[in-house]
């Protein structure tokens, strides 16, 4: 998995995720203050950061991943805005109350502990601070739900760790987030498999 995961499921990724590329710009056009960015893959949405995001700062498992984030980074106009470090979502090197945003785009679904990720994400963001969310989820359709739990072990694999069946809302909730803010919609650029997303803008209390 060594070779496969460094070498050929970056690029992978990054081809299959294009189709929300708009969805993900209008989503970060709400990061403001210091920002945290968990698991920044390939850097993808580095460049959909406005100036109100006046510090990003992001995590990322995966050396090759973060090797091609840093160098997505220093080809930007302000590199020094980004500090990216090798880290887990479930034990985020950062002290409490640190952040005013913290993005999840497409990475609650990988993470190998997602409780303690959302609990970390809680402990890192302001009183008044924002998770800004776009998750793939477990569909609502009978259906599409029997066909993702069926699938989900083989693309599991095929998928680095990613999940297709992950109850992210109810997730969240359970680590203290108001989501009135956000939604679940079929996203149209998104395969049936995948294509029921959790967006919007989830806070603290």
């Amino acid at each position: 998995m060594g070779w496969y995961e460094n070498h050929v499921f970056p690029p992978l990724l990054d081809w299959a995720t294009r189709p929300l590329q708009r969805t993900r710009t209008e989503l970060l056009a709400g990061a403001r203050g210091r920002v945290l960015e968990l698991g920044v893959g390939t850097g993808a949405n580095f460049g959909s950061y406005t100036r109100a995001a006046t510090e990003i700062h992001g995590i990322e498992p995966t050396p090759a991943m973060l090797a091609r984030a840093q160098r997505k980074a220093a080809s930007l106009p302000e590199p020094q805005r980004f500090t990216l470090v090798e880290a887990g979502a479930e034990a985020l090197p950062y002290p409490d109350a640190h952040f005013d945003t913290v993005i999840a785009c497409l990475v609650f679904c990988t993470i190998p502990d997602a409780e303690a990720a959302a609990a970390e994400a809680a402990r890192v963001l302001r009183p008044d601070g924002q998770l800004l969310v776009l998750e793939h989820v477990a569909s609502h359709r009978p259906l599409i739900n029997r066909l993702q739990r069926g699938i989900n072990p083989i693309w599991r694999k095929l998928a680095c760790g990613c999940e297709l069946t992950r109850d992210t809302a109810a997730l969240l909730r359970r680590h203290g987030f108001n989501l009135d803010n956000t939604r679940h919609w079929q996203h149209p650029a998104l395969p049936g498999l995948m294509a029921q997303v959790l967006y919007g803008r989830a806070m603290r209390g």
